[in-house]
């Protein structure tokens, strides 16, 4: 059914995170910031909207990888993170859906995840470590805004989602096609997309005067079940 399509444009938010540079580098400059705006509320349920559907978290993955760039990025290593615990609900009825994860329960270099991303060298515990504290603090200023917040709307049916997305204070609106099955009452949206991290105002890591980088690029796989 069309017309319970959900965005996963959350993964646009988690794919920001991963601007922290490998442990093993030097940590960065502290990168400006897009002016902060007000999250958008969730829309709160209304009477006759129909029955509210909840995310299952269990069986909802994002997923962003972030490669190395510049001429020693050998030096360096790809990542991975993933959220496992996104949380919300999808209002079919009104053709729209809230949700949202918290930065600071986010996986660094699962090793499962990293086989299907096709990454070979699995980091050590410490250089995890390292990428995760780099990520929230230098990054991501995750204890001041621990929530990435995510509202969807979808227009005419087999159009792309209209999908709203705050991190970090900054909210930017953008459209993201989805696929959908629905199988025995639970409904699934999987796929694949690339965002770039200054689309969200935030400067991706480089030093040396970008001899040793992480690309502007970020590579999302995602399935999120509802029911």
């Amino acid at each position: 059914m069309t017309h319970r399509k959900i965005s996963l444009a959350a993964i646009a938010a988690i794919a920001l995170s991963i601007l922290a540079a490998c442990s093993q580098l030097p940590p960065p400059a502290a990168a400006p910031i897009a002016a902060p705006a007000a999250a958008s509320p969730a829309a709160p349920q209304q009477a006759g909207a129909g029955p509210l559907l909840r995310i299952d978290s269990a069986r909802s993955l994002i997923v962003v990888t972030v490669r190395r760039g510049g001429v020693l990025a050998r030096l360096g290593h790809d990542h991975v993170v993933a959220s496992h615990a996104i949380t919300g609900t999808v209002a079919p009825a009104q053709n729209r859906a809230d949700f949202t994860f918290r930065l600071d329960e986010m996986k660094i270099d699962e090793a499962d995840l990293r086989q299907i991303a096709g990454l070979d060298k699995q980091p050590s515990a410490d250089a995890i470590e390292g990428t995760r504290h780099n990520m929230l603090t230098k990054v991501l200023d995750a204890e001041r805004y621990p929530l990435v917040q995510v509202h969807a709307e979808r227009g005419a049916a087999g159009q792309p989602l209209q999908v709203a997305i705050t991190l970090h204070g900054v909210t930017r609106t953008l459209a993201i096609p989805v696929d959908l099955r629905e199988e025995n009452g639970v409904i699934t949206v999987k796929g694949t997309v690339n965002l770039k991290q200054t689309d969200f105002g935030l400067t991706p890591f480089s030093v040396m005067a970008g001899a040793m980088s992480v690309q502007d690029q970020m590579e999302l796989r995602f399935e999120l079940s509802s029911r």
